[in-house]
C-alpha cells in the first residue's frame, strides 16, 4: 500500500519515528523521506532495517522495538507469546493471539523475516540484485551496482556489494614540485567496498569482512542506524541518489584555460555509493548464564581505507595548528589531475571531490554487559583509533571541523544501564572521548572530553511518552558517537557542545493520531539557544479518506527575533573568513489528503508552505517557499506495481529569478517473474522552471534518467 503518515491509524503510538509507517520497498522510504513524512535520521534507521530485517524468533526486545508503530507493550506481549510457543512460524499468529492487529502487521510485514526451522537446517535462500541507471547526457557505461545474500545451514550467512564507478577519482599522491596532491581523473573501476560472512547461534555471533556494531545510548560507539542498538548487523547495503551531478568538476589550474566550463558542463548520472564502515573481524558471547542473569561479550577489531573530501584535508608539514585561520597555509592542499607522462606537464585541478584511501583507520573495541532481566543490565563499552596516513611525502591531517578528529587518534570508554518494570523504561550512558588535537586558545581546546545521556520512556495502551537530557562537552570529539542530538554540528560532530532536552509524545486511538516533539538545547561554548517544535494530526475520516496536518518551528537562536539572521546558509564572514552560522528561522506547515477509492489504488496529495528567514534577498520579512507532492500506486496484479511521483518545488514564490522553481516526476514498474524474482523499470524527468542564469545554462533541462533492475530470490 502507499507509504504515508496519513495511510493507516495504528492501535497504539509507535516507536520514535514521526509518522505511522506501511511501506512494501525501499521506494515508498524515499517517498516518505521526500515528503518530509520522515526526517534523514528516520529514513536511514528505517531503510537499514528494511535491508537486514527483523526475525521475529531471534530479536530481542530493543531489536523488536525498533520495528516501526509497535510501542513496548507490543514488543513484550510478541516475547511473552514467542516464550510460551517457543517459536513464531507465521507472522499471522500474532493477529490470531490478538497481540496486533491485521493492519498494524500488514504495515510491518516488509520489515520481517522468519529464520528457517531448526528441523530444516539445509533450507537456503538469498538474493542477487542488480541496478542500473543512465541519463541522455552520460558518455560510458550506465551507473551499476550488483549485490548479493546467501544465508544457509541455519546459522551461516554471507553477502557481497560491488559497484562499477565512472566518475570516482583514482588514488592520490604527494608531488613536491608542486606541494600538492595528483589523483588520476575518472575511470571507469571495479569495486567491492562489502563483503562479509556470518556465523550466528542464540548464543554466539560472529562476523568476518564489512560489519555494523554499537551499544546502549550509541553514546560511545554506534555505526549502526539502529535506535537501540546491541551487537553485530550486516554491512553491505549501497545508497543513490535521484539528482544528477555535473560532469565536469575541474577548472584551469596550470593550464591557460579550463578543460571544461564548469558553469555549463552537463549533468550526468551519479555513481552507486557506499559508506565506509568497519573492515576485519568481530564476535561476541550474547547469553552466558552467570547468576540470577546472564553476561554479554563484544570485541570487535577493523582495519578500513577511509577516503575523504578534499576540503577536510590540511598539511601538517606546515599548519601545526588547522583551527589557525590566520595562518594561510592552513587551507587545504590543492589537488592536481595526474598529467601523463612528464610530472611537470602543466595539468588542471578537481573541485568538490572525494579522495578515495586516504587514511587507513585501524580500530580496536570491547563491550562487557550484564543483564538481570530483558529489560535490566548494565554495561561498559570503550574503543581506540589511529587514522593512518596512505599518502607519503607528506603529513596529512584533518582540519577542525572535519568527522574525523584532528589528530588523528581517538577513542572513547564509557558506562550504560537500563532499567525497566511495568509502564516505565529507564536509559542512561555516560562516556569520556580522548584524541590528539592541537591545544589551541578557545572554548575547544581538544584533548577529549565527558559526555551523558538519560532517557526515560512511558507507555501505556494508547500513547507514549519519551524524555530525555543531554549534555555533550565542547571537547567531546567521538565520530562513533551516535546519540540523539540535534541536526546541527560543532566540527564536524553533532554530538558536540550541546546541552538539550527533548520531549516526544504520542496518543492515538483507531481513527485519531497526535503526535509531537519539543526539543530544545544550547551550545554552551557560544550560550545559544535553539530549538525545534512539531506537532502532527492524522485522521482517519472513513475507509476512502485520510487527512493530516503538520507544524513545524525551528529557530537556531531563540534570542534573535526579525529577519537578519539566515537559517539556510551563512551570508556573513567573520574577520578571518570563516562562516558565521546562520541563527535564524524556520516555519512549515504541511496539510496531506490520501484517497483510496479500492484496494487497488491509492493517493496522496501534500502542500507545504515554508517561511524562512534569508537576509540577502528579504531583510524585514520571510522568504515563501511552496511545495507540493501528488504520489500515487496501482497494483492492477498481484505481480504488476505501478508507481508515480510528482513534485513542485518553487524556493521564493515571489522571484524566478533567485533560486530554485522546478518539476520532478518519475514512473516506476515492477513486475514480478517466476514468482519470487523482479524485473523494474524507472523513468525520472525533472524540469527546472526558473529565470536564474544558471538554469538557462543547465544541460540537459529536462534532466531525463533511466533505471533497470532485476532481483531474483531464491
Amino acid at each position: 500500500m502507499l507509504a504515508a503518515s496519513v495511510a493507516v491509524l495504528p492501535a497504539a503510538q509507535a516507536n520514535p519515528y514521526e509518522s505511522f509507517i506501511s511501506i512494501e520497498n525501499e521506494d515508498d522510504l524515499y517517498d516518505l523521506q521526500s515528503q518530509q513524512a520522515i526526517t534523514d535520521d528516520t529514513f536511514n534507521q528505517l531503510l537499514d532495517l528494511l535491508d537486514r530485517g527483523v526475525d521475529l524468533n531471534t530479536a530481542d526486545r530493543d531489536g523488536l522495538y525498533e520495528l516501526p508503530n509497535l510501542s513496548y507493550d507490543e514488543v513484550d506481549a510478541i516475547l511473552k507469546l514467542r516464550d510460551l510457543q517457543g517459536r513464531i512460524r507465521d507472522p499471522a499468529e500474532l493477529v490470531a493471539a490478538g497481540v496486533l492487529s491485521q493492519e498494524k502487521l500488514y504495515a510491518i510485514a516488509a520489515f520481517l523475516t522468519l529464520a528457517p526451522a531448526k528441523d530444516n537446517p539445509l533450507n537456503a535462500h538469498g538474493f542477487v540484485r542488480m541496478l542500473t541507471r543512465s541519463s541522455i547526457k552520460d558518455r560510458t557505461v550506465p551507473a551499476t551496482t550488483l549485490r548479493g545474500r546467501a544465508v544457509a545451514l541455519s546459522h551461516w550467512s554471507a553477502g557481497f556489494a560491488s559497484v562499477l564507478t565512472r566518475l570516482r577519482l583514482g588514488e592520490a599522491q604527494w608531488d613536491p614540485t608542486r606541494k600538492a596532491l595528483v589523483a588520476d581523473g575518472p575511470s571507469l573501476r571495479v569495486e567491492l567496498p562489502k563483503i562479509f560472512a556470518r556465523y550466528k547461534t542464540d548464543t554466539y555471533d560472529a562476523v568476518a569482512g564489512s560489519y555494523r556494531i554499537g551499544f546502549g545510548q550509541r553514546l560511545v560507539f554506534d555505526n549502526t542506524n539502529a535506535y537501540n542498538p546491541n551487537g553485530l548487523q550486516n554491512d553491505d547495503q549501497i545508497f543513490f541518489d535521484s539528482d544528477l551531478t555535473r560532469s565536469c568538476k575541474e577548472s584551469k589550474g596550470e593550464l591557460p584555460a579550463a578543460p571544461c566550463d564548469v558553469n555549463s558542463a552537463p549533468y550526468v548520472t551519479p555513481d552507486f555509493r557506499w559508506r565506509d564502515g568497519l573492515f576485519g573481524a568481530a564476535g561476541g558471547a550474547k547469553h552466558v548464564p552467570l547468576g540470577e542473569g546472564w553476561m554479554q561479550l563484544y570485541g570487535w577489531a577493523s582495519y578500513s581505507r577511509r577516503g575523504i573530501y578534499q576540503y577536510e584535508l590540511v598539511n601538517r608539514d606546515l599548519c601545526p595548528d588547522p583551527s589557525d585561520d590566520s595562518n594561510p597555509n592552513c587551507t587545504a592542499p590543492n589537488v592536481y589531475n595526474r598529467p601523463d607522462g612528464d610530472l611537470l606537464t602543466p595539468t588542471s585541478r578537481f573541485s568538490y571531490q572525494t579522495l578515495p584511501n586516504i587514511f587507513g583507520e585501524i580500530l580496536g573495541g570491547a563491550n562487557a554487559s550484564y543483564y538481570i532481566n530483558r529489560r535490566t543490565h548494565v554495561g561498559i563499552t570503550g574503543y581506540g583509533a589511529h587514522e593512518q596516513q596512505l599518502v607519503g611525502g607528506v603529513d596529512l591531517d584533518t582540519q577542525e571541523y572535519s568527522r574525523l578528529p584532528t589528530g588523528r587518534t581517538f577513542g572513547a570508554v564509557g558506562a550504560n544501564v537500563a532499567y525497566g518494570f511495568d509502564w516505565l523504561d529507564l536509559f542512561g550512558e555516560v562516556a569520556y572521548s580522548f584524541d590528539k588535537s592541537p591545544n589551541p586558545t578557545g572554548p575547544i581546546d581538544g584533548g577529549g572530553g565527558p559526555a551523558a545521556i538519560v532517557r526515560a520512556t512511558a507507555t501505556q495502551k494508547n500513547q507514549e511518552l519519551e524524555a530525555s537530557l543531554r549534555y555533550y562537552s565542547v571537547n567531546y570529539a567521538n565520530p562513533y558517537a551516535r546519540p540523539l542530538a540535534a541536526a546541527d554540528e560543532v566540527n564536524g560532530q553533532r554530538a558536540r557542545d550541546e546541552v538539550g532536552g527533548r520531549v516526544r509524545h504520542g496518543w492515538t486511538t483507531k481513527r485519531f493520531a497526535l503526535r509531537s516533539f519539543v526539543d530544545f538545547w544550547v551550545t554552551p561554548s557560544e550560550t545559544i539557544p535553539k530549538m525545534d517544535v512539531w506537532v502532527r494530526a492524522d485522521v482517519k475520516a472513513n475507509h476512502d479518506w485520510r487527512w493530516g496536518a503538520w507544524l513545524r518551528v525551528r529557530d537556531k537562536d531563540v534570542r534573535e527575533t526579525g529577519h537578519t539572521q539566515c537559517y539556510e546558509v551563512s551570508t556573513e564572514n567573520d574577520e578571518n573568513g570563516d562562516p558565521v552560522p546562520c541563527k535564524g528561522q524556520k516555519l512549515t506547515a504541511i496539510g496531506r489528503v490520501g484517497y483510496s477509492p479500492h484496494k487497488l489504488l491509492n493517493t496522496t496529495l501534500q502542500l507545504q508552505h515554508d517561511w524562512i528567514d534569508d537576509p540577502v534577498k528579504y531583510p524585514t520579512k520571510f522568504r515563501h517557499d511552496v511545495s507540493a507532492w501528488l504520489v500515487a500506486l496501482y497494483k492492477p496484479t498481484n505481480q504488476i506495481r505501478i508507481r508515480f511521483r510528482g513534485r513542485y518545488r518553487n524556493e521564493d514564490i515571489y522571484d524566478r529569478t533567485y533560486l530554485e522553481e522546478s518539476l520532478g516526476l518519475y514512473t516506476d514498474v515492477s513486475v514480478r517473474v517466476r514468482q519470487r524474482d523482479q524485473i523494474r523499470v524507472r523513468v525520472d524527468a525533472n524540469f527546472l522552471l526558473d529565470d536564474r542564469k544558471s538554469t538557462a545554462e543547465h544541460t540537459p533541462n529536462p534532466g531525463l534518467s533511466l533505471w533497470l533492475g532485476y532481483e531474483a530470490r531464491y
